[in-house]
């Protein structure tokens, strides 16, 4: 099995390395240097698995288009998704990213907005340039795969940073499902997919038979990534341990444990979500942690991202099945069990 996901891992990198020397052709080497573009490249050249781009490739090969003819589109995919980091962790005031220090922490919250800003700007730019390779009609669909892609990402963050506002504490595990479909899974799996398939079948594809299953993958992806939060270690995760906590983000395990508290522990939570970060102190964090041990809530996590998985599995088999056998199409089914068993 560890050599398996030791393909996986190498087969995205493979195909990341592709989208980087894309990404490199629209990184303008012109001014504003110092305050822009040479921090442009910054989140898109930290180490990162390289799943949407990953997918979007793998899926057209698997219907038999070329790397060529899908890379532009993957790019834009991985730039969009830089830019989403950038804005998420001013957002969220998190400190850390993929090993390093935020933008914002770097380079001040203005600086750190406007480089994202200019990442979805320079994400436009590579999917006009589809044109020579795919043609007018597909570089269109392509565009409105991308527009409501970027719109259910931007709601679904709404939803979070609204329900960490306004110190919503009464959500079930269908709210937090139905945030992270708009948030994480049309942007993580479901539009990759799509477009791959786009793209690889040159518009014969039946789009919507992939929503289940990029769904199904992009949900297990996200409830694994939140309980890694807490149980990663950091030199390897990347991002500051148990940071959802400190940042009040209604995860899946915090849901489960404003369930299933006492009053008298749901007082103590609520009271500390009320903080501004900057207030809530590492006991208090490592409080809510031990709670959620006490309730297992990272274990049933997991066990939802396990049978999320297993649905996703069933689902490949629906969306991919008809697909002659090919390393692409191996691959993405491969990522399923790779994605909930990863330590990073």
């Amino acid at each position: 099995m560890q050599n398996s996901y030791t393909w996986v891992e190498n087969t995205l990198n493979d195909y990341m390395l592709m989208v980087r020397q894309v990404l490199d052709d629209y990184f303008p080497d012109k001014e504003p240097r110092r305050y822009l573009y040479d921090l442009v490249p910054a989140y898109p050249n930290r180490a990162g698995k390289g799943l949407r781009p990953g997918l979007c490739i793998a899926t057209c090969r698997a219907f038999g288009g070329s790397v060529r003819s899908v890379l532009r589109s993957a790019a834009a995919i991985e730039l969009y998704h830089n830019a989403f980091l950038i804005h998420d962790d001013v957002e969220d005031g998190s400190e850390f990213r993929r090993g390093l220090p935020t933008m914002h922490k770097e380079h001040g919250v203005g600086i750190a907005i406007n480089v994202g800003d200019a990442m979805n700007v320079l994400s436009v730019r590579t999917l006009m340039d589809n044109l020579d390779a795919i043609g007018p009609t597909l570089t269109w669909l392509v565009f409105a795969e991308i527009e409501h892609m970027v719109r259910e990402s931007v709601e679904g963050q709404a939803m979070e940073l609204g329900w960490v506002r306004d110190n919503v504490c009464t959500l079930s595990e269908a709210d937090y499902l139905r945030m992270i479909l708009k948030k994480t899974c049309w942007y993580t799996c479901m539009h990759p997919c799509r477009i791959g398939a786009l793209i690889g079948s040159g518009g014969s594809a039946d789009l919507d038979s992939f929503n289940r299953f990029s769904y199904y993958m992009g949900a297990a992806f996200q409830i694994q990534d939140d309980a890694l939060n807490l149980e990663g270690e950091h030199a390897r995760y990347g991002k500051e341990i148990g940071g959802d906590i400190f940042e009040g983000k209604r995860t899946l395990m915090l849901i489960h444990l404003l369930n299933s508290a006492t009053p008298r522990e749901h007082g103590r939570i609520r009271r500390f979500l009320t903080k501004p970060r900057e207030r809530r102190s590492m006991s208090e964090v490592s409080s809510v942690y031990d709670l959620m041990l006490k309730y297992d809530c990272i274990k049933s996590a997991r066990t939802t991202a396990r049978h999320l998985a297993g649905a996703a599995l069933r689902e490949f088999h629906l969306a991919y099945g008809k697909l002659p056998d090919s390393d692409d199409k191996r691959l993405i089914e491969s990522i399923v069990l790779y994605m909930i068993n990863r330590d990073i």
